[in-house]
């Protein structure tokens, strides 16, 4: 339990230092683009970022770190979430946002108000509650419809989301996000049910539907998360995202896969379990754009909505 803890919270830290330096990448490259005067060729029809654009976005040295930290991230969230239960694995990975909002202040210029402050210590408070409640994770045995069913939802959810921020543009930020969310939600299901890891089977592990599910969800929703922070604001961005990874991952994870809370502290994990939501919530809400005035911090400057690369 320890050791999943440490692991779970290691990856929170990696995946909210990589949202926010990817933050910063995506909004230099968009003010490089403003200044040549080709904010216009970034933008799709409907006021979304163009693939050019995020790609752009992509090669930014800030942008590429934070992608590695993302993928250091993802392999230390797949261990927690084989050694945790998921309404507690990724719940604790999900309180990235924490290290987002408190790194943001510093490097992207953003002030938070008393009432993201609160938010956040909401957020942390039910962090506790669900570790001291948390039991045993199940087995992660599933039918294997159960994985054929994932990998449909998967490619349904992320194919949504694309089609979504292509009409939707500016509009699509905390959408995206949590479609992203819901993404790298289904990521934590795929690796906990996924065959061919222990004792470790490589023709076994391709022949899993799953293992398809982990891959779509984790390319589309990468995507999705960079467009929710071209677009959005990144705390929003980042709220929606810890609520699409956390509720319906949990929910699985207790009704299907078996975790467990401890004997007498099932009222404490879901009272925990919503606060975490209801913080990560009311983050993504006081957490839009027009809600800050927030300063300059060096050369990167918090851009309006639609201000897009």
């Amino acid at each position: 339990m320890i050791i999943g803890l440490v692991t779970a919270v290691a990856a929170s830290a990696c995946y909210g230092t990589g949202s926010v330096l990817q933050a910063v990448g995506s909004r230099k490259s968009a003010q490089r683009e403003a200044a040549r005067g080709a904010s216009a060729a970034g933008t799709t029809q409907h006021g979304g970022p163009s693939l050019s654009s995020t790609a752009k976005a992509a090669v930014t040295w800030e942008f590429m770190v934070g992608t590695v930290l993302d993928f250091v991230g993802f392999a230390l969230g797949a261990l927690a979430a084989r050694m945790l239960p998921l309404f507690l694995s990724q719940t604790v990975i999900s309180a990235n946002l924490i290290v987002t909002a408190l790194l943001s202040v510093k490097l992207l210029g953003i002030r938070l108000n008393r009432k993201e402050w609160m938010s956040i210590g909401v957020v942390c408070a039910a962090l506790v509650l669900l570790a001291t409640a948390a039991g045993h994770e199940g087995s992660g045995e599933a039918a294997r419809s159960t994985h054929w069913w994932l990998l449909a939802i998967t490619v349904v959810l992320m194919g949504g989301g694309w089609i979504a921020v292509h009409f939707l543009g500016s509009k699509a930020a905390i959408l995206a996000g949590l479609l992203s969310g819901l993404g790298f939600g289904a990521i934590g299901v795929g690796v906990r049910i996924l065959d061919g890891i222990d004792p470790f089977d490589l023709p076994t592990m391709l022949a899993d539907p799953a293992f398809y599910a982990i891959f779509i969800a984790g390319g589309v929703g990468m995507y999705l998360h960079t467009v929710a922070l071209q677009i959005g604001s990144v705390n929003g961005a980042t709220a929606a995202l810890v609520v699409g990874e956390t509720v319906l991952p949990g929910i699985i994870g207790v009704v299907w896969l078996g975790d467990t809370s401890r004997a007498g502290f099932a009222w404490m994990a879901v009272l925990g379990f919503l606060l975490a939501v209801a913080g990560a919530v009311a983050v993504a809400w006081f957490g839009e754009p027009d809600a800050h005035s927030a300063a300059p911090a060096g050369d990167v400057k918090e851009p309006e909505p639609t201000a897009v690369s």
